[in-house]
């Protein structure tokens, strides 16, 4: 059957479009992708503004005519940190149903870190033992661990890319003391979690997903998008500790012609890179592998085992 899973996050509204069978690999058909940045567009009350209403319900509506252009036969719509801790996020969830028939379903930040987890072990399989799972989306930092298929330890922390952006460098480039500030910031709050996975052990393998991390990647040399999924990806903390200072000094439009690095990304480029950072080093990580794989395959993959069951 033909899957539609449209992801509304902190950054875009991206529809991926996929041909899928129980016990058979989804295999993707169609990518189709809003960027809205919802993170960023939150007011002084945390909620998210009459423009910005607007454009998510005229995205998503995008999105359902795509997902019929394409021939999809069951659409699975969900909504992460960025509509979750809104203020008004009953009134934007009604809204959007109202004005395109999408009824979106809010994800906690625990179910985003367990579902990422689920895509990275189906991903990897058995073989990879223990796992640690580390993902930067635009609102918020999801940490799993486990040996199963539903993890051991599971948390979200609002440290995502887009939301430090907004909240702690506003400067282009950023000043040295709020980078300086942002940078205790979060570790403090990474460190606070730290015990609750490192009581189970050391990983056998540690992963990373998400556009962040995939960034962070290919600047430190990991093969382009272009050559495939299944080359691997690797990334040593040694580079990133050696390319926060560069991004630290650069502007936006600088980073913005690096290699791997989107426009639109560029901004919130140095926060994900702080945040994988202080990450890697509060959990003892040297180097990690990238996984294609992460919360919308995540979707995907219980779906079809929830069709398997029935």
């Amino acid at each position: 059957m033909r899957l539609g899973v449209l992801d509304v996050g902190s950054n875009t509204v991206h529809l991926l479009v996929v041909d899928a069978h129980p016990g058979a690999r989804p295999l993707p058909a169609y990518s189709h992708k809003a960027e809205l940045k919802l993170a960023e567009l939150l007011d002084a009350d945390g909620a998210i503004g009459r423009d910005g209403v607007d454009r998510l319900s005229a995205a998503v509506r995008e999105a359902v005519q795509v997902a019929e252009d394409k021939g999809v036969e069951a659409l699975v719509p969900f909504a992460t940190s960025a509509v979750r801790e809104a203020a008004n996020a009953e009134a934007v969830l009604g809204r959007v149903a109202t004005e395109t028939g999408v009824t979106l379903e809010v994800l906690s930040g625990e179910d985003e870190a367990r579902l990422t987890f689920l895509a990275v072990r189906r991903w990897f399989g058995w073989s990879s033992g223990r796992l640690l799972v580390l993902d930067i989306g635009g609102g918020s930092l999801e940490v799993a661990y486990g040996l199963d298929e539903e993890p051991d330890a599971a948390v979200s922390l609002p440290l995502g890319a887009g939301r430090l952006t907004s909240g702690w460098l506003p400067g282009d480039p950023p000043a040295p003391e709020d980078v300086r500030a942002l940078r205790r910031h979060l570790r403090a709050e990474i460190a606070r979690i730290v015990g609750e996975f490192t009581r189970f052990g050391k990983p056998d393998h540690v992963v990373a997903t998400s556009k962040t991390f995939k960034q962070l990647a290919r600047l430190a040399g990991a093969a382009r998008s272009a050559e495939g999924l299944y080359v691997q990806r690797a990334l040593a903390r040694t580079s990133l500790e050696e390319w926060v200072p560069k991004l630290a000094a650069m502007s936006v439009a600088e980073r913005a012609e690096l290699p791997g690095v989107s426009e639109g990304r560029a901004r919130q480029l140095l926060a994900g890179a702080l945040v994988a950072e202080g990450a890697m080093d509060l959990f003892g990580v040297d180097a990690l592998e990238i996984c294609p794989w992460a919360l919308r395959e995540g979707m995907i993959v219980r779906r079809l085992d929830h069709l398997r069951s029935a």
